[in-house]
């Protein structure tokens, strides 16, 4: 089936500025609370919130099967798991009654009234039940900078990581969506030159730049996922920031890897954007060497150009760009990790959650955690205000954002943000 939405040409009958990353052509599903407390599935064009649940009552969706009550979800699950077909079915409609051309919603001015919201007068919420959560490692230049900090430059990649896409299963209950504040965790540390861990709050709280992909009912248990159609059962991409407390990690992830040091929150955009809408900005990844087993062969444009910013806001400040990377500098697909997921017959669901691991391409800038650009805070970064920073401070907040750009369009994800509160006081909370 033809993706008609993604059009460079086509224009909205709603006003849409040029810089924004909500152009016609992006049309991202989330869900989002109305000015009347009525939480309802949408999309976006430009700064307006569109309801389906509210188009699909007024007939417009016409001639689509679709459950009768399937945008009225507090989440996206039941549409995603309805498949490819039901998605870029909707998606082309959805372009084709927000096109210029179009006059039978832009005349009507009644069913304008109760379809389009300001976005300012929502509230987005988090779009999925993540049922299930998986973080990969897949940024060959970013595990080779932890391993030369850890261990050394000539053993910086263990012997594994050129063959498969290393992750691991994770927790799904502390995602939250983008906005939500981060209590800094508590934990062990041990610290340098001590024999005895003690307890307390993370002091080496830090970001990590990644990218999540959402997943569709793709297989039954036992079977698998081959690589040349995995990307027919990913859903969409958000940003997400997989915050981390390195000094609890350092002391508790041998011999079975973070737990407190990563459970304690993850942040990921409003908006996911769908694969189609990131089809005109495919390109390739880096190139494979050695080459993968045959069941994890993925050749030709395999990633996408997307371009993430993050940023560090003191309190009452300025934000500071402190990195600038892109995507296609992961070195294992997204259709070779979901295929490596479930080459054992694991099986995935409508609405999990995968992290690409933290990206970071080969210049400093580009690196993306503070881990790396401050060489474990060793090369301080200096704040907008002065202040340096080695870790995150509380009060500070963090903001990522990501967008593809061509000579014809931008196509966004929004913006990623979480703000650090101080850590709780332990055994006893004040009120």
């Amino acid at each position: 089936m033809k993706i008609t939405a993604n059009n460079p040409k086509r224009k909205s009958w709603l006003l849409v500025e040029k810089k924004s990353d909500f152009p016609i052509q992006n049309l991202p599903f989330g869900v989002f609370l109305t000015k009347d407390d009525v939480i309802t599935i949408g999309t976006r064009i430009g700064d307006y919130a569109i309801d389906l649940a509210a188009l699909q009552q007024l007939g417009y969706f016409e001639g689509i099967p679709l459950a009768a009550d399937i945008f009225m979800q507090d989440t996206l699950n039941d549409f995603i798991a309805d498949g490819l077909t039901t998605w870029r079915l909707v998606r082309n409609r959805i372009a084709d009654i927000f096109d210029l051309e179009n006059k039978k919603l832009q005349n009507n001015k009644k069913h304008r009234q109760v379809v389009i919201f300001s976005i300012d007068e929502i509230e987005m919420i988090l779009p999925v039940e993540i049922g299930d959560y998986t973080d990969f490692y897949s940024s060959k230049d970013h595990a080779t900078n932890v391993g030369t900090m850890f261990r050394d430059p000539e053993n910086a990649l263990l012997p594994n990581w050129v063959h498969i896409p290393v992750g691991y299963h994770g927790r799904s209950s502390s995602i939250v969506v983008s906005g939500t504040k981060i209590r800094r965790p508590l934990g062990q540390t041990i610290p340098q030159g001590a024999s005895n861990p003690v307890f307390g709050p993370s002091k080496l709280l830090d970001f990590e730049v990644e990218m999540g992909f959402i997943t569709t009912d793709a297989n039954k248990l036992g079977k698998a996922i081959e690589v040349d159609d995995a990307r027919n059962h990913i859903f969409g991409m958000v940003l997400l920031n997989d915050w981390s407390a390195r000094d609890i990690q350092k002391w508790e992830y041998v011999p079975l890897g973070p737990f407190l040091a990563k459970n304690f929150a993850s942040t990921i955009s409003p908006w996911v954007v769908t694969l189609d809408a990131l089809e005109p900005f495919k390109t390739a990844g880096p190139v494979q060497d050695p080459k993968p087993l045959p069941y994890l062969v993925d050749e030709g444009q395999t990633s996408f150009d997307i371009e993430i910013q993050t940023y560090i806001k003191p309190k009452k400040q300025k934000e500071t760009l402190v990195s600038n990377t892109n995507f296609k500098n992961l070195y294992w697909s997204i259709a070779q990790q979901l295929a490596h997921q479930t080459v054992n017959g694991c099986n995935v669901r409508a609405g999990d959650l995968y992290g690409s691991g933290t990206i970071s391409g080969k210049e400093k800038t580009s690196f993306g955690s503070m881990l790396e650009l401050t060489w474990k805070g060793t090369e301080p970064l200096i704040m907008s205000d002065g202040s340096e920073r080695k870790f995150i401070n509380d009060g500070d907040t963090v903001i990522m954002k990501a967008s593809c750009k061509n000579e014809d369009l931008k196509i966004g994800f929004g913006e990623c943000i979480g703000k650090i509160k101080k850590a709780r006081t332990y055994p006893k909370e004040k009120p």
